[in-house]
């Protein structure tokens, strides 16, 4: 799971109204190389929570992000290739998406997060 999508998730669970940024909890995960695209990350940009891809990415041990930035720090190549390499290169294999809420832990195998609720949390 990239932290592109896990940017993009939330606890969904019935009475939840405070569910993102799911905590990550990451007991396995790869750094995978991809070309960097710059009118993507422009692009994508105004989408990402900043706070919530700067902790996940901190989860991971990367603390190359800044605690806060702005779309004009997407002129500098340094910050590009840094939010690149956190947004699309940090790769979860094995570990849990936790409900800032209800501590619900969802799981991540093999890249994949699991957000399926359970019958009483529909």
């Amino acid at each position: 799971m990239r932290l592109l999508t896990h940017n993009m998730l939330s606890c969904n669970i019935k009475g939840v109204s405070n569910g993102f940024p799911l905590r990550l909890e990451a007991e396995k995960w790869v750094e995978k190389e991809v070309e960097l695209n710059a009118d993507f990350l422009r692009g994508i940009f105004p989408k990402i929570e900043w706070k919530a891809l700067a902790g996940a990415a901190r989860a991971l041990g990367y603390n190359e992000l800044p605690d806060e930035a702005d779309a004009s720090m997407l002129d500098a190549d340094d910050f590009l290739r840094r939010f690149h390499h956190a947004l699309l290169e940090l790769h979860v294999e094995e570990g849990a998406l936790v409900c800032p809420e209800t501590g619900r832990r969802f799981p991540i195998n093999k890249g994949i997060p699991n957000m399926l609720l359970h019958e009483d949390e529909v």
